[in-house]
């Protein structure tokens, strides 16, 4: 008690009631430890440990405010205190500030040293940040402190792993394992340690000694994962070029005929590869064949014998395949078999077999050829041949084959549900949206059907119309469907709902979902924070491992990727017209459209309520104790479209794709976007070295080329610290003897053939001020012969034409609408809203279920 500063010391009464507190907070009584951290401060108002209690527990009462202020006062009381450094800890820990957590925690190790539950707590910090010196020192104070606990010795294991060091994190293991008595068989947590033993041998490369280990632990019962255990064997044999490998993997195909990376490595042990330009592709044929053979359940070896095959061969062995899937009416059949499209002569094969597959069950049922085949192999044989068509992009093909099989059976979803894939593919997204109305209508059950048209109209630009559908299976006690969805965090809606907005100019609720994925992204690597105490205590350590690695590189997912490049696209436009966040965000739309977007408002709200007052009366009061959802503060995202910093925010969305997204172009260039504008020119200069070394002919680098010259020459002085290598680097990207005229023209000259290059090409004259007449005249060249137009280019080029304010733009659109006859986007406002009124309109057919989607749980 001497030691114990005079500030900080309670009498006897006071002191129980602090341990008293201490209890009350980890059993949650909250209420009860408020009233006795105020009987303390009231005779000893200064104490600090009881005041960070105190602004603990109210943190934990939601009055976070108060409390976190409470907190810093407590520390300031009491700055030698470890338990007001861990409150301030836990304080921060709770709002994701895991940095200054930790800064709080090493504090109060300063000041005790042994406290387990620091420990602990730091150890979890400091993987959650990646700091892994940090972490092997950690776990080793807690091993030293705690021997006797396994779970200590193998965290220490899998801190030296993370760090790097194998062979140390070996040594533990094995020192671990030397202490062990008594171990009882089946015991399924140090199976898992013994695995991730082996793992570790491997990793270092003693394949034998890993090996022996993997035998012996599964002889004596002590692995218990069966499968694991082949897999592994399997490999260490193959990479030892033992005799006994190829046996081990062919067990493992007898044990799942239909796991592909089975094959793969029997194939890749006998030294042959699954690549069709390889010489071996002949020898690793005929083994699949005889893999087929001996499993002819399996359709792994038959599949991936298609990819190796060709010619008359490839016939052979794709009819068999083709019929049999096309009898038993599986769906996803060309999903499986557009892979070999990439040979053009299989094309013509695969198609020449669809249609005999279609003459031969379209026979009389009596036919001796038909006899085999299901009733409704003619349907999905019909369903194969429009896939096919729609994907080689013939369109108008498709459709025709589909009304066919709709005539034949007008009631089977997939078939409305394609032909509102090739409808939209073909740039009818109304049309698209259309026939996904009929599908859902086909089965209101069916929540996937119900997504799916959903999502078509949000395709189509019909926010509040898909809000409605969306509404049908969410909770009906969510502010808003999309509300209930964002929280669920589906990326799906996410992703769609902000492109749907960015499409149709309202940039504020657009910015709004992209930065909801990026929140989304943030609380899953927020969740990984439970798991380094939960893995280690459960012994699940290779689950782990993987998991930390999965983490590290989770923006590198494709939703995180576009929502980046998207919202830093909105950011920079922010920066460049600052307008936009002032004014409507709604963009510029005719009287027609600003009727639609009303109607379809009210028609949203009225569905909205219909379902609220269908299910008002099933609604009871045990809801009333639950908190009401968090309030927005920016329902239409004016705030963030009025941000001061929008540069600043980009950089911090472009940041982790540096390293996680380092071969996509598109990165590169918004990089350079951003950078440029905020005067880093050496950065941005390097941004667009990295992108010339992926795509150096890329239409928006040649853009950007041009613009940074331009950008640099326009400074009124070189920096001096990074002149020279700036007009290294410029020199490289533009020689400096080649005018920029002279640059676009060669350009033109070399992809006259690209639409996309022939857009960038005008984009640049214009910035060179070149007449009105000549840029348009290079834009019309995209509908030369030779010059493989698409919508999506042509809508780009439209989109330029219309914000240069063209005389042209009209005479684009109409030649437009010409060439791409099923496409309805190149229409007038008027045409386009008369074609959301038949989108919208009753299904042509009476809905089999869709008045039952009450009846689903939401």
């Amino acid at each position: 008690m001497s030691d114990i500063p005079a500030k900080r010391a309670l009498p006897s009464k006071e002191s129980a009631l602090f341990k008293e507190l201490l209890t009350l907070y980890e059993t949650r009584q909250l209420k009860k430890g408020l009233k006795t951290a105020d009987q303390i401060l009231k005779k000893f108002p200064e104490h600090g440990e009881t005041t960070c209690m105190k602004g603990l527990v109210l943190a934990h009462m939601g009055r976070r405010e108060e409390g976190v202020d409470l907190v810093r006062k407590g520390v300031r009381f009491d700055l030698t205190s470890h338990i007001c450094w861990h409150v301030y800890g836990l304080i921060h820990k709770g709002e994701k500030n895991y940095e200054e957590a930790l800064k709080c925690y090493k504090q109060a190790l300063k000041y005790d040293k042994e406290n387990l539950n620091i420990l602990r707590d730091a150890a979890q910090l400091e993987t959650q940040l990646r700091i892994y010196d940090g972490l092997v020192e950690t776990r080793h104070t807690l091993l030293r402190i705690r021997p006797a606990m396994r779970q200590h010795w193998v965290a220490l294991a899998v801190a030296y792993h993370l760090n790097g060091n194998l062979t140390e994190a070996k040594k533990v293991l094995e020192h671990y394992e030397s202490t062990l008595k008594n171990i009882p068989d089946y015991d399924v947590e140090h199976s898992e340690t013994m695995l991730y033993h082996v793992r570790l041998l491997e990793d270092l490369g003693e394949f034998t000694e890993a090996l022996a280990m993997l035998d012996v632990n599964a002889k004596d019962r002590v692995i218990v994962d069966k499968t694991s255990i082949m897999e592994i064997r399997a490999r260490l044999l193959a990479k030892l070029g033992s005799d006994e490998a190829e046996h081990a993997w062919r067990v493992l195909v007898e044990h799942n005929p239909d796991c592909y990376q089975y094959y793969e490595g029997y194939i890749s042990n006998l030294g042959l590869s699954l690549d069709v330009s390889d010489a071996s592709a002949p020898k690793t044929l005929t083994i699949l064949e005889e893999f087929a053979t001996q499993l002819p359940k399996a359709t792994a070896p038959r599949r991936l014998a298609l990819t190796l095959a060709s010619g008359d061969h490839f016939t052979e062995l794709v009819t068999p395949y083709m019929l049999s899937g096309l009898k038993k009416g599986i769906p996803s059949l060309f999903s499986d078999m557009k892979g070999l499209y990439t040979d053009e002569s299989k094309q013509q094969i695969i198609e020449k077999v669809a249609d005999d597959a279609r003459n031969q069950f379209s026979a009389e049922p009596s036919s001796s050829t038909s006899k085999d085949a299901e009733p409704t192999s003619y349907l999905w044989t019909l369903y194969f041949i429009a896939q096919h068509h729609s994907y080689l992009g013939r369109h108008a093909k498709a459709i025709e084959i589909l009304d066919l099989a709709l005539s034949h059976t007008p009631t089977l979803p997939e078939l409305h549900m394609f032909k509102g894939r090739v409808l939209k593919r073909a740039g009818d997204l109304f049309g698209g949206a259309r026939c996904l109305e009929d599908a859902r209508s086909l089965d209101g059950q069916d929540r996937f059907l119900n997504t799916k048209s959903a999502k078509y109209r949000l395709r189509a630009g019909m926010v509040d119309e898909a809000s409605a559908l969306f509404g049908l299976f969410t909770k009906k006690d969510a502010p808003s469907p999309g509300a209930d969805l964002e929280e669920m965090q589906s990326l799906l809606y996410l992703v769609e709902a902000a492109d749907a907005y960015n499409r149709n100019g309202n940039l504020g609720l657009a910015l709004k979902k992209y930065m909801a994925i990026k929140k989304v992204f943030d609380e899953i690597e927020d969740d990984q924070y439970d798991f380094h105490g939960y893995s280690l205590r459960k012994f699940t350590v290779n689950i782990y491992l993987n998991l930390l690695s999965w983490e590290d590189r989770l923006r590198s997912h494709p939703a995180y990727i576009k929502a980046a490049l998207s919202a830093s696209a909105i950011f920079v436009a922010l920066h460049d017209n600052p307008s936009l966040g002032t004014g409507a965000t709604s963009g510029e739309l005719t009287s027609a459209q600003k009727k639609a977007k009303q109607k379809a408002k009210k028609a949203a709200e009225k569905l909205k309520e219909d379902a609220k007052k269908a299910t008002h009366q099933t609604n009871t009061n045990d809801d009333k104790g639950l908190e009401p959802p968090a309030k927005d503060d920016d329902p239409d995202g004016s705030k963030l479209l009025q941000c001061t910093d929008p540069l600043e925010r980009a950089a911090k969305l472009l940041n982790p794709l540096a390293t996680l997204a380092e071969s996509k172009i598109e990165v590169w260039i918004a990089t350079y976007d951003v950078a440029v504008r905020r005067k880093k020119y050496l950065q941005a200069s390097k941004a667009l070295m990295r992108a010339v070394a992926i795509d150096a002919e890329h239409p928006e680098l040649h853009i950007r080329r041009i613009e940074f010259r331009q950008t640099v020459s326009a400074l009124p002085e070189t920096p001096q610290v990074s002149g020279s290598l700036l007009t290294e680097s410029l020199n490289k990207l533009l020689p400096e003897e080649v005018s920029a005229e002279a640059f676009n023209s060669q350009y033109l000259q070399r992809h006259s053939t690209s639409a996309p290059a022939i857009l960038a090409v005008a984009k640049v004259m214009l910035k060179l001020q070149t007449p009105r007449e000549q840029v348009d005249d290079t834009v019309f060249t995209v509908f030369g012969t030779e010059v493989p137009l698409d919508i999506k280019s042509s809508l780009s080029i439209l989109s330029f034409l219309r914000s240069s304010k063209s005389p042209r733009e009209d005479e684009f659109r109409t030649r437009c609408g010409e060439k791409f006859e099923l496409s309805t986007v190149f229409k007038s406002a008027e045409e386009l809203e008369k074609l959301r009124q038949v989108a919208l309109a009753p299904p042509q057919f009476d809905a089999v279920s869709s008045d039952k989607t009450e009846d689903v749980m939401p």
